[in-house]
């Protein structure tokens, strides 16, 4: 089956004060001028799943700027669970009490949006993701775990653990004589949330690549990508032991630390993988390939994901495209909504011209979007 969102409520989330829409399980489409509030909507689903949203902001930076500093997102969900409604966002924050991220479900408390992915899973493809395959190994890396995530929710607890110890490691190295214990504690943890996260990261790109691997097809205008990690643990975890790793990695970093001392941060681990990316039918480095090709191999790489999540978890995964369709030639376009519908998720796109939908116009809910003011256009 597949998760679909029902109703979608904002309070005084970006530009938007008080927003309502009710939606059928089909695409729904978002037009309006640049800077009318469409990705803010796309912006508040993302955060109805875990991590930061598609936007990484923080949670101050999303309020409404003539609010009082608190914001929410609901939304009525039809999952695998039946319906639901899960809600997140933070009350006013004060001097004695800073802003706390909160979550629900049918109005009682959970301890974090890891717990709506239970109900409901989101991919999603923003303008930003457009350099990924060029541009630097943290977005490639980032991109990485936010695959992971889609299908387990508890791997962004672990990278936010691994980031931790890591800023605690770097600064006891920072000190003249670090305390020898309490960099061995630190190294100890930091050895193996480290083989956690690379373990986990090549189980989501084996999955992947079988997914990938199925669904190749010579002719399709979205040619499959070929995905590997770059990485020295990683590497090591497809071949040998977890048990004999963590303990070598260990021992490295007890080894290394007036060198990374000197760096200012650890030169060696899963932090610095980066995901190599091939252009499958040409056999090149994706970064090589044209720009239009990147583009097709991202949209190629996203709707692969979309149906890992699925396999893993049972239920289609909520779509959120923003700004795709306009740069796409009308073959490709087509070939997108065909892609779409035969993974029956229910798909959010945005778009400044609504001429570029009219492939789904019968089939899609437009909503026409104004700063604060989003309306149903008639079918």
């Amino acid at each position: 089956m597949a998760a679909c969102i029902r109703r979608l409520t904002l309070t005084n989330f970006r530009n938007h004060h008080a927003v309502s829409l009710q939606v059928e399980a089909g695409p729904v489409v978002l037009v309006g001028p640049n800077g009318a509030g469409k990705t803010n909507l796309l912006e508040a689903i993302s955060f109805l799943a875990p991590g930061r949203g598609l936007r990484r902001a923080t949670l101050d930076e999303v309020a409404f700027d003539e609010g009082d500093g608190s914001w929410a997102v609901s939304a009525e969900v039809e999952g695998a669970l039946g319906l639901v409604q899960i809600g997140t966002g933070i009350d006013a924050p004060t001097e004695s009490t800073p802003f706390t991220r909160q979550c629900r479900i049918d109005r009682e408390p959970v301890a974090s949006a890891a717990s709506f992915a239970d109900h409901l899973s989101v991919v999603w493809m923003v303008p930003a993701m457009d350099g990924l395959f060029a541009g630097p190994a943290s977005e490639r890396r980032r991109f990485l775990d936010r695959l992971v995530l889609a299908s387990d929710a508890m791997h962004g607890a672990r990278v936010n653990a691994l980031e931790r110890a890591l800023r605690s490691r770097n600064r006891l190295l920072e000190q003249p004589q670090p305390d020898r214990h309490w960099l061995d504690a630190i190294e100890h943890e930091l050895a193996e949330i480290a083989i956690a996260v690379a373990a986990a990261r090549i189980e989501t790109l084996r999955r992947l690549s079988a997914i990938i691997a199925a669904r190749k097809d010579a002719d399709s205008p979205f040619p499959w990508a070929s995905v590997a990690l770059d990485g020295s643990i990683e590497k090591a975890l497809c071949s040998e032991a977890a048990g004999g790793i963590e303990d070598r990695y260990r021992a490295a970093l007890s080894a290394n630390r007036a060198r990374d001392g000197a760096a200012g941060r650890t030169l060696e681990g899963p932090h610095l993988t980066d995901l190599a990316v091939f252009h499958g039918p040409k056999g090149i480095p994706a970064e090589q390939a044209s720009t239009g090709e990147q583009k097709a191999l991202l949209i190629g790489l996203v709707l692969a994901q979309a149906g890992l999540v699925t396999s893993m978890m049972g239920v289609t995964p909520v779509l959120l495209l923003d700004e795709v369709v306009a740069h796409l030639d009308p073959v490709r376009r087509a070939a997108l909504f065909d892609s779409i519908t035969q993974l029956g998720a229910q798909v959010w796109m945005t778009g400044a011209d609504p001429a570029a939908f009219s492939d789904v116009t019968g089939r899609a809910e437009i909503f026409a979007v104004a700063p604060g003011r989003v309306e149903r256009e008639p079918r």
